[in-house]
């Protein structure tokens, strides 16, 4: 009787509760105090921060706050200084962030210490994966919120600006000021005048809110486009056609911010099919937008199916050029080595290139990570690659301080986020994703930021208020924190290295199905496909053990380090046990520092990842109670897809990887429930299984 009361308390109290969709992110303004806002200048920047003020205030009432724009040493373009009835900043985007970082403060309860803040880096830019028919590519909350298909695809509506606006403020609120607005893969038609006229319509309503526009370009352009011979980057004819063709886009968005470049790509064109390098083909599209003070973001992320370690390949291909790129070019090079998996090692462009200008790039899109079905929180992830020492200017040098300006003078810095939005409902599919959008905001903001804080500060910005108690006040009292805050908390900040352990520990990675990069994948190798396509590539398992040989003997990639790195993980017995078989192939009897054996160990860590999301469901369901009921059933129907499938890595990794070891399950350990036989039938190739 005892369990049925309970039951039927907790049903009670979360059907009570005010519903919410998640359409609002972290900018759920509620109960908002009388203010008056003063400002001598108008502007429609000036008039947005005004309108957040009084639409989300939370601080004495009827208090007078003054918007000013004046010179501050301290203060850089987008910086500001803030007090208790002032916001100080040297331009008006500087005003509409301080806006939104006082606002946030009051909610957080953040105290207003009245230090200069400054972005650390200049651009910090999303990138979608958007295609001119309205798919997203990686994209796992529905369709482009930019494109469409149909014969109406280019017509702008009413509410195309709604969501265009909306998104507009969710970025400016986290300090993202740029926007590329379609797929690297790029079609050529996004630079034609009937594509470039919604382009300038999206442009305008981003513009108020500090954030310009930018587009990713197909290389072959003047060939496909213009009718040319070739798109040879050194030929005259094509440079004339993207000289012209710049001053045309520049014509719709005059603050048009530049281009997104895949070229020589997985297929994608580029300067090598014409015999020229990198240099040659970025440097061409620079000269293009120089007058316009335009830049090019060029990708590193390439490689050759006839490498014999993909993982080598960007670093061969963009050293030697080094010194050669133009300074309003700049190299954007992935997070690891390899593609945006679970747990890798940094890229060793980070700190390498001495003479150009690099900037990260992030995936806040779950491509490896469960798509919009895991609660995953990324930063733990990011700030584990940003504050990685590189060594490459002595100990310190780490990532985030060799691409935000602070090691090597760079004329624009700049991190980049492939975007997680679409048109779902709660714009990002899964309710906790929407704080890796706001974390990759936050990072971009300020690199030295702790992943502990962005998570409490998007929890109580996500959550604080959702339930009232009876004489309507925001219930955020000690059982709040207690009770909620602190657990959920906890879950998001051990949620990545709950991941890694179900999927891919001890340095294994790309053991996803190829296809859709979703479910495991370990014997995933079609007849055929190329093999840097296929997980047997990166974990080599065999009788004799597992794992990617990387060292001196083996591809020699750890050469591509700075030493000391390039020697501790080159040595087994020096490298972090997280990348062992990154850079190792290990037998399986190897003893590790638990004193298990490298099976042993695996099993222990497969095991230890599905009890971490079943851990993750008790969390969630205490959590109830202060949560409206939509949102909370929501995340509770994620947590057991997240549950089930995490059981089926664990399962499909260890009886496959068992053939090879031909080592018992540690007794202990709950014993596999699925056959790998029926799970590798039912292998749809995109890793779902049914």
């Amino acid at each position: 009787m005892k369990v049925v009361f309970n039951v039927l308390f907790f049903f009670i109290v979360i059907t009570c509760q005010a519903q919410e969709n998640g359409h609002q992110l972290w900018l759920r303004y509620k109960n908002a105090k009388p203010v008056t806002v003063i400002c001598s200048k108008n502007s429609p920047t000036l008039s947005i921060a005004k309108q957040e003020l009084q639409n989300g205030w939370q601080g004495e009432p009827n208090a007078s706050i003054t918007l000013t724009i004046k010179k501050d040493k301290a203060l850089k373009d987008d910086g500001f200084r803030l007090s208790q009835n002032e916001v100080i900043a040297a331009t008006e985007k500087g005003v509409l962030y301080g806006v939104y970082e006082l606002l946030r403060r009051q909610r957080t309860g953040e105290a207003i210490t009245g230090e200069a803040e400054n972005p650390s880096y200049q651009i910090r830019i999303l990138n979608h994966w958007d295609n001119p028919n309205g798919s997203v590519e990686r994209g796992y909350a529905g369709h482009s919120i930019f494109w469409r298909s149909g014969p109406d695809s280019l017509t702008v509506t009413q509410n195309d600006k709604k969501i265009w606006t909306e998104y507009a403020r969710a970025n400016a609120s986290i300090g993202i000021n740029a926007s590329v607005l379609n797929n690297v893969n790029a079609s050529p038609k996004i630079i034609t005048p009937e594509y470039l006229n919604r382009v300038k319509a999206i442009a305008d309503v981003l513009r108020p809110y500090g954030i310009k526009t930018y587009l990713s370009i197909n290389f072959s352009s003047p060939a496909i486009l213009g009718k040319l011979k070739t798109s040879d980057p050194l030929d005259k004819a094509v440079i004339k056609w993207w000289q012209d063709k710049v001053k045309e886009i520049y014509s719709y968005v005059p603050d048009f911010g530049g281009f997104l470049v895949k070229a020589s790509s997985e297929g994608q064109p580029g300067p090598q099919d014409f015999g020229r390098t990198h240099a040659d083909g970025a440097n061409m599209l620079a000269d293009a937008l120089k007058p316009y003070n335009g830049i090019v973001m060029w990708r590193a992320f390439v490689y050759s199916p006839n490498d014999k370690d993909r993982a080598k390949q960007a670093y061969n291909e963009f050293m030697p050029l080094d010194g050669k790129f133009k300074d309003n070019v700049i190299i954007q090079v992935k997070n690891g080595p390899v593609d945006f998996q679970p747990r890798e090692p940094f890229s060793p462009l980070f700190g390498a290139m001495k003479q150009t200008s690099v900037m990260p790039e992030l995936q806040v899109t779950m491509e490896y990570l469960g798509h919009d079905k895991y609660l995953v929180f990324l930063s733990t992830m990011w700030e584990e690659v940003l504050q990685s020492d590189t060594y490459q200017q002595g100990e310190g040098s780490t990532v985030a301080r060799c691409t935000d300006g602070s090691i090597y003078s760079q004329k624009y810095t700049a991190m980049a986020g492939v975007s997680n939005v679409g048109l779902d409902t709660n714009w990002c599919g899964h309710l906790f994703n929407q704080a890796n959008w706001y974390a990759f905001g936050r990072l971009a903001w300020n690199v030295n930021l702790k992943s502990e804080q962005i998570a409490d500060e998007w929890l109580k910005l996500t959550f604080y208020g959702a339930q009232s108690s009876k004489s309507g006040e925001a219930n955020y009292n000690a059982g709040w924190n207690d009770n909620f805050l602190k657990p959920v908390k906890q879950m998001m900040l051990d949620s990545r290295e709950a991941a890694v352990n179900f999927m891919t520990p001890l340095g294994l990675h790309h053991i996803m199905s190829a296809n859709g990069h979703y479910g495991p994948g370990p014997w995933w190798a079609p007849k055929g496909m190329r093999a840097d396509w296929t997980p047997p590539y990166y974990h080599q398992a065999a009788e004799n053990g597992i794992g990617f040989d990387r060292t001196k003997t083996g591809s020699d990639a750890v050469e591509q380090y700075h030493e000391p790195l390039a020697s501790q993980f080159n040595d087994a017995a020096t490298c972090p046990e997280k990348y062992l078989l990154w850079f190792h192939h290990v037998p399986w009897d190897y003893k590790l520092k638990s004193g298990r054996t490298l099976w042993d160990e695996l099993c222990y860590k497969y095991d230890e990842g599905v009890n971490q999301v079943r851990s993750f469901q008790k969390v969630w369901d205490k959590a109830g109670v202060y949560v409206d009921s939509t949102r909370f059933l929501e995340v509770q129907r994620k947590l057991r897809i997240q549950c089930v499938n995490a059981g089926l890595w664990k399962d499909a990794c260890l009886l496959y990887f068992q053939q090879f070891s031909k080592m018992p399950i540690p007794y202990e350990l709950e014993r596999p429930v699925n056959n790998l036989d029926v799970m590798m039938y039912n292998d749809r190739g995109d890793g779902r299984s049914h």
